[in-house]
């Protein structure tokens, strides 16, 4: 997607798919993504998640990246925490207290930006990208974060009812695009559409949501 279009949505405040809540899926299976919570945890397109403050407040040190300067601004705002603003190639590094975001584009992250990736948690980035695009990120996430464990959520549904985002990914795109590197398995498949009225009101009759452990081979 062009980054034009995301500035809108925030700018519009159209951010349906912001949770006012911490994902339940993050607090079911983390555990089974990381044994120990003093690693650092990647979190691609976190927008202003309340995640974030959840992986903190387990012990993470907390690396994300978000293209919006509103949706850094307001989770700052929303964990009551003044960051320190600097440049970096791709726009500003907001950080404060073990939490450091990168408002700007995802694909100028540098794996310096990062150092060693314990985990990754991806709520809402490859659902975020349209098919050609996800096969980029893929390639970029396996650079920038190696083999570290993924939790990863994905949705299916009918593409002839809806377009993206969020896209659908079905379990074979999954293994295509992190098969190579991990061991794939599906943690839970929830047929959420009937407690997402918006995705109702577009067409849908089914939505799944999934989530999947992605733990590295070798």
């Amino acid at each position: 997607m062009e980054s034009a279009f995301w500035h809108e949505k925030w700018e519009k405040g159209e951010i349906g798919f912001h949770r006012p809540d911490v994902h339940p899926l993050l607090t079911q299976f983390w555990s089974r993504v990381v044994s120990q919570h003093d690693g650092r945890v990647f979190v691609p397109l976190c927008g202003k998640a309340l995640d974030v403050g959840y992986l903190h407040s387990m012990g993470h040190t907390v690396v994300g990246v978000e293209l919006d300067e509103r949706a850094v601004k307001e989770l700052f705002e929303e964990q009551k925490l003044e960051p320190e603003i600097t440049e970096w190639r791709g726009g500003q590094c907001w950080q404060a207290r073990g939490i450091r975001i990168y408002q700007g584009d995802f694909f100028q992250l540098q794996s310096a930006d990062l150092g060693d990736v314990d985990a990754v948690y991806d709520r809402a980035s490859l659902v975020a990208l349209p098919p050609p695009m996800r096969a980029l990120y893929a390639t970029r996430m396996a650079a920038l974060t190696g083999k570290a464990s993924q939790l990863l959520i994905t949705f299916e549904y009918d593409t002839s009812q809806m377009d993206g985002p969020p896209f659908s990914v079905n379990s074979e795109e999954v293994e295509q695009r992190y098969g190579e590197r991990f061991h794939i398995e599906e943690l839970s498949r929830e047929d959420i559409i009937e407690k997402s009225e918006r995705f109702q009101e577009q067409g849908l009759d089914s939505m799944m949501e999934v989530a999947w452990l992605l733990t590295p081979k070798g």
